[in-house]
């Protein structure tokens, strides 16, 4: 047997980056994997991997409207029976100096970022503690958690903000078998990165992508596939005796003490 079969999943932001790798792998391993997303792109995410033989449903949420988010898990409950595992994925990130930054700009990150989770994971909780089991798997970041850069304040206190709300979920959700856990990528290679780079460069963005790598210790940027094995470790039974922690994946990208320069 594979390590999801039987399984019902949902992955929020999963019509591209880290979103679609994670619900590709979780269906790769068996689950009856929901894809959920604001964008309307979702459909045709999923009818990708249905035409690679995966059992995959795709649903549209808003996840900052509880209205969108109860509507939602509400249908998937009632075509699937359960809810086992939620991957609460679904993030932005808007980069502007501290003084420079609007209240808009600073709330849409709020809002997606942690009330977002939120309101998702209070629509599913009430379903996994009626079968006395669930996993669910917050992406937090490196960002904010262990390192930050300039004009990601409002992100980085987001992503901080996720560890809190793991651990104290994760001792709330233990007496009903519940775990809970977060995920803390470095750089990988999602459409987002490959946008700055092309910003940044648009005439050689791949330089840009280079320069990134150059300081990964293992020399790379990871692949949406890999956080996705590592989110179907958490959203599976292999990782029962595991809650409220944090996982890195970042080919080592925090862990050099000095910035290494040319000679």
């Amino acid at each position: 047997m594979r390590k999801m079969d039987g399984k019902v999943a949902i992955v929020t932001g999963a019509a591209m980056g880290n979103g679609q790798g994670i619900a590709k792998v979780l269906a790769q391993h068996g689950a009856k994997t929901i894809l959920a997303d604001i964008s309307d792109q979702v459909f045709e995410t999923a009818e990708q991997m249905k035409q690679d033989g995966l059992d995959v449903h795709a649903v549209q949420m808003d996840v900052t409207n509880n209205d969108s988010v109860k509507q939602a898990i509400a249908t998937i409950v009632d075509k699937f029976g359960k809810i086992d595992a939620l991957v609460n994925n679904a993030g932005v990130v808007r980069l502007a100096n501290f003084l420079d930054m609007s209240d808009e700009t600073r709330d849409f990150q709020f809002k997606v970022n942690i009330e977002g989770v939120w309101n998702v994971t209070k629509a599913v909780l009430p379903f996994m503690k009626e079968k006395k089991y669930g996993r669910i798997v917050n992406l937090s970041s490196v960002t904010g958690t262990m390192v930050a850069d300039e004009g990601e304040t409002a992100y980085a206190t987001t992503k901080a903000a996720l560890l809190g709300f793991t651990k104290s979920l994760a001792r709330e959700a233990a007496n009903d078998h519940i775990t809970v856990n977060a995920i803390l990528p470095g750089y990988i290679l999602t459409p987002m990165a490959e946008q700055i780079a092309q910003e940044s460069n648009p005439s050689n963005p791949q330089q840009v992508i280079d320069g990134i790598s150059s300081g990964v210790p293992l020399g790379r940027l990871g692949k949406i596939e890999e956080v996705g094995e590592l989110a179907a470790f958490l959203a599976s039974d292999e990782s029962s005796y595991i809650t409220g922690t944090q996982i890195v994946i970042d080919g080592g990208s925090t862990l050099p003490e000095t910035v290494s320069v040319g000679v």
